[in-house]
């Protein structure tokens, strides 16, 4: 996985209208963040938003896939590749990023709700 600086700065910039972002490099790709909270992926110069049960059917009805962090294992994480004509759309792709920091909250809740039953 890599990313070029000129698509990464591409991504920031087409999130402007959403607010500050941070992009932190991660096991060769990069993390974008909100606020703190990481609600994309960057890989290969692929955009990819986290994703739940209120915004996954968006990306399968665009037909685009999940991120497999390894192409030999059938291992998928909960983002998918943001469509093309999204990310070209500066106020899709802030719809499309809004919804994905509210996938990732409601991710976090989740965890905190598993770790606080297990205690």
């Amino acid at each position: 996985m890599a990313i070029s600086e000129g698509f990464k700065d591409y991504i920031v910039d087409q999130l402007g209208q959403f607010g500050f972002v941070t992009v932190k490099k991660m096991f060769g790709g990069a993390g974008i963040y909100y606020d703190g909270l990481i609600f994309g992926i960057i890989a290969d110069d692929v955009l990819y938003f986290k994703v739940d049960d209120s915004n996954k059917a968006d990306y399968q009805k665009a037909g685009t896939e999940p991120f497999k962090p390894f192409e030999d294992k059938p291992m998928i994480m909960p983002y998918y590749e943001v469509p093309v004509d999204v990310l070209e759309d500066r106020n899709q792709l802030f719809e499309w990023a809004r919804k994905a920091c509210v996938a990732s909250k409601n991710n976090l809740s989740a965890s905190k709700k598993r770790k606080k039953n297990r205690d």
